[in-house]
């Protein structure tokens, strides 16, 4: 099937559908698949027996709010009993042609498998998202994104079904993809927003100017809060000279939940394939769009493992009214991970938030650490910056500036901000940066 490559929409049908028409088939979509996680995914069956619902419960959309919640620990409860790939998963073995793997930063990793026909839709999703960004066959694309069981990795797929020129970049040395992106000249890459970051960094210091002797017109970032950050996407955006565009993905779906359109207010979430939920982060009572909560997610049209109402562990919210770009479904906000949130003098603080804050400063390098830890029996948190070589400032002024812009935004300033040189904080890295280090004894279970 040709595009017109001056269409803005992929499918404008899908992409424009009026609310109403969504959701009738959300609804249609959401009964086929409670009955048959439920006939199908021995957990489902027992789970949803003990509470006393059946599939036939399901008569309006909001009717899923009657089902029992799953989260991260009932993947890895239920992963390998009974079967290789557990009892969430609904279809023999055979039928699955791919899995991916959590990261396991939260616990054992998990598996998430895939039907032939959930890898064909997710890649279909994927393409959508890369046409949305003004990606069309004459681009020239690097996916520098990890290929070893990461569900990112297939993505690239969806920009070759779009029938751009697709480069295989993964997780090359920076040196080495510095070279990629200077002799062949591409237009879009996708990498996480620390590394964008980075190598431009390095670009510069190896006498390659981003913006004059690169042809990169496009960033997708994703894997990180910083493509949605303000801040720090102006400041990526200033580095290289390029438009950046946020995605959004989950192993435990696939790597093709949501992406920014050129609004950048907020991300497009498949809503054609994702039911959304909000709910309170500590009673689950389920909260109206707009109101900040932990997202849950039930997948309408993955059978291999569906997943009816996953809590997420991602803190945001969603929005349904009409964005400007004309299309309708909705657009999700990520705030940051419950797990990373932490409480300090009765504020709710995400790292996200620091981040904004520091990647707006001038005269520090937009390198950051966080701590977390307990003092006097009370949760208190430090960050440690790095001050760029030529500021001449002192350390205790650069200090002093950064705590009192971190009190003006999130309410409560850190117990201490330490400044490193230039290049003295180990938070650089190929890929994903580890940014927050808590050292509170606590137990997470997401």
């Amino acid at each position: 099937m040709s595009r017109d490559v001056n269409n803005k929409y992929w499918d404008k049908e899908l992409e424009t559908m009026p609310r109403e028409e969504l959701e009738k088939k959300q609804l249609e979509d959401l009964k086929e698949i409670v009955q048959f996680a439920y006939d199908h995914a021995p957990y489902y069956k027992r789970s949803f027996d003990a509470a006393g619902v059946k599939p036939s419960d399901i008569k309006t959309l909001k009717d899923i709010q009657k089902f029992p919640f799953i989260d991260k620990r009932t993947q890895r409860d239920t992963q390998g009993v009974g079967s290789f790939l557990g009892e969430l998963c609904a279809v023999p073995e055979e039928d699955v042609v791919f899995i991916s793997t959590s990261s396991g930063s939260t616990g054992v990793p998990t598996m998430s498998p895939f039907t032939k026909k959930d890898f064909d839709e997710f890649q279909e999703t994927e393409s959508r998202w890369f046409w949305q960004v003004g990606m069309r066959p004459s681009d020239r694309y690097v996916h520098a994104l990890n290929f070893s069981l990461y569900v990112g990795g297939p993505d690239v797929i969806g920009a070759q079904n779009l029938g751009a020129l697709c480069i295989w970049g993964g997780t090359l040395p920076s040196e080495r993809l510095l070279y990629v992106l200077k002799t062949y000249q591409p237009t879009v890459i996708w990498t996480s927003p620390s590394y964008a970051w980075q190598l431009g960094e390095k670009a510069l210091k190896s006498g390659i100017d981003p913006k004059k002797d690169l042809n990169i017109k496009k960033i997708i970032v994703a894997g990180e809060l910083g493509g949605s950050i303000e801040a720090t996407r102006h400041a990526i955006e200033e580095l290289w000279g390029a438009e950046v565009y946020d995605f959004y993905g989950l192993s435990d779906i696939f790597g093709a939940c949501a992406a920014m359109c050129e609004a950048k207010n907020g991300l497009h979430i498949a809503e054609n394939h994702i039911l959304v939920e909000t709910v309170d982060i500590h009673t689950g009572e389920v909260l109206e769009p707009g109101q900040v909560g932990e997202l849950v997610f039930t997948t309408l049209r993955k059978h291999a493992r569906p997943l009816i109402r996953f809590r997420t562990g991602d803190i945001g919210w969603i929005d349904t009214t009409p964005c400007s770009c004309g299309r309708t479904h909705g657009r999700i906000h990520i705030n940051g991970r419950k797990d990373d949130m932490f409480i300090v003098s009765a504020v709710n603080v995400f790292p996200s938030d620091i981040e904004a804050v520091i990647r707006d400063l001038h005269g520090i390098t937009g390198e950051y650490l966080i701590r977390v830890f307990e003092k006097d029996f009370t949760c208190k948190y430090s960050v440690e910056i790095e001050k760029n070589s030529d500021n001449p400032a002192s350390d205790d002024a650069v200090a002093a500036e950064v705590s009192a812009a971190l009190k003006a935004r999130i309410g409560v300033k850190p117990a201490q901000v330490v400044v490193h040189p230039d290049g003295g904080l180990n938070t650089r890295s190929e890929h994903k940066s580890k940014r927050i280090i808590d050292e509170r004894n606590l137990s997470y279970d997401i």
